[in-house]
């Protein structure tokens, strides 16, 4: 139950991932939008995803209710975020109402990235240890489910049909992804009334501190952020998605614009063989994880997607061949999500209990801004050279940093170890 339960949240974060980044923004290169129009729509939608630290602080501050332990945080968020998705249902023309479009998405980042925080942290408090690898690689592979849906199925719903069908799709997805949520309970003596007063009788002594005190809960989180260890392991983790965020939107934006690819096919791909792909491979890698220690697995990968950079774009000249091109999409399909297999599990083991909510949030408010920065660069680069080259660097980037890093991936310390270093 534990695993399908984050398999679905994820799943849900997933689709107006999928709808919006691929769909949307495929379709309007196929309708000429510029690569900076482009890049600008991505990271708009990706800038609340940046605060996360703050929907963490809170979390954290206000973990405790009768619903379960962050449980009315997961409720609340999906519950808004539906809200700002039947707003989409207003768009007529996609390419002259982009502006709304993208305000809605934003709206609904916020929510998103509220509910990600959440689910984040409760996985971290509620799952062993020894098996946070293989819930990673559920949670992975819900969320490249989510975007398959998002992207395939969004796409074709949005050129055969319509945006207001694909819009009432989502938005009825949600819902059920809404109402399930909050019949599912994280503890069976949970209640569905969501009080959160901790005078009420019948609360323990324990359950009256699971609410720390904000001065504390910032102290911690800033102790656990600047341990020497931590910035090394997670200064290559947040490089590593920056140069997969400045590939992937430089990649597509090539396809479409400068092979005359079509959108919706290439949404499609992205969508479907790479993401089926990708979820065997993601789950076969969480139980790698587990077994040779998320740390080996995360350096491995690195390696790999340093070279397939350098290879890849090194043969940028043959890209105009189908099979290439094809190629290089389903293994930038792997990349993404085998790598946050390994590195998920790496940053929770970095995070202090009490605030474990805060702190890893806060690296993926790192992780979000190196995707939103990522976005714009991309569009900026594309309007100065070209994407094979702008994914050369990227590997040259990730070369560098191999070299000069002297970080140590031993993924078997607990936070008392990191506490007393």
């Amino acid at each position: 139950m534990r695993y399908f339960t984050f398999f679905y949240l994820y799943a849900m974060q997933g689709i107006p991932a999928g709808f919006a980044l691929t769909a949307i923004a495929n379709f309007l290169i196929g309708k000429g939008v510029s690569a900076l129009t482009i890049g600008s729509f991505d990271a708009v939608i990706g800038i609340p995803w940046v605060f996360q630290f703050i929907w963490g602080a809170l979390i954290d501050r206000y973990q405790f209710s009768r619903m379960g332990h962050r449980k009315h945080w997961i409720v609340f968020s999906q519950f808004a975020a539906l809200l700002v998705t039947l707003s989409l249902l207003l768009v007529k023309n996609p390419v002259k109402e982009l502006n709304y479009i993208m305000v809605a998405f934003f709206i609904h980042s916020i929510f998103a990235s509220i509910q990600d925080a959440s689910v984040d942290a409760t996985a971290i408090a509620i799952v062993p240890v020894d098996e946070q690898g293989r819930i990673n690689a559920f949670m992975r592979s819900g969320l490249l489910l989510g975007v398959a849906v998002g992207a395939a199925g969004f796409s074709t719903l949005l050129h055969y049909y319509g945006f207001f069908y694909a819009a009432a799709v989502q938005s009825l997805l949600l819902l059920l992804f809404t109402v399930l949520t909050y019949i599912t309970k994280i503890d069976r003596s949970d209640s569905y009334r969501p009080s959160f007063g901790l005078k009420t009788s019948g609360h323990t002594p324990q359950q009256k501190t699971e609410n720390p005190d904000l001065k504390w809960l910032f102290k911690q989180l800033y102790k656990g952020i600047v341990l020497k260890n931590s910035l090394k392991v997670f200064g290559l983790i947040a490089l590593v998605y920056l140069c997969l965020s400045i590939f992937i939107r430089s990649f597509s934006f090539h396809l479409i614009h400068n092979l005359h690819w079509d959108d919706n096919q290439l949404s499609v791909l992205q969508g479907t063989w790479g993401s089926a792909v990708t979820i065997a491979v993601t789950l076969g890698g969480g139980i790698l994880a587990d077994r040779i220690g998320p740390g080996k697995l995360q350096l491995l990968v690195v390696i790999a997607i340093c070279a397939f950079f350098l290879v890849f774009d090194s043969l940028g000249f043959l890209w105009f061949h189908r099979s290439v091109s094809t190629s290089g999409v389903l293994l930038y399909s792997l990349a993404d999500p085998i790598f946050s297999v390994a590195a998920m599990p790496v940053l929770m083991a970095l995070c202090l209990a009490k605030v474990e909510g805060s702190q890893f949030t806060t690296y993926m408010a790192i992780v979000n801004l190196c995707d939103v920065i990522g976005a714009y660069v991309s569009g900026w680069g594309m309007s100065v050279t070209t994407a094979p080259v702008i994914g050369f660097i990227c590997g040259a980037s990730l070369l560098v940093a191999l070299v000069l890093s002297r970080a140590s991936f031993n993924t078997s310390f607990r936070a008392t170890k990191l506490v007393s270093e």
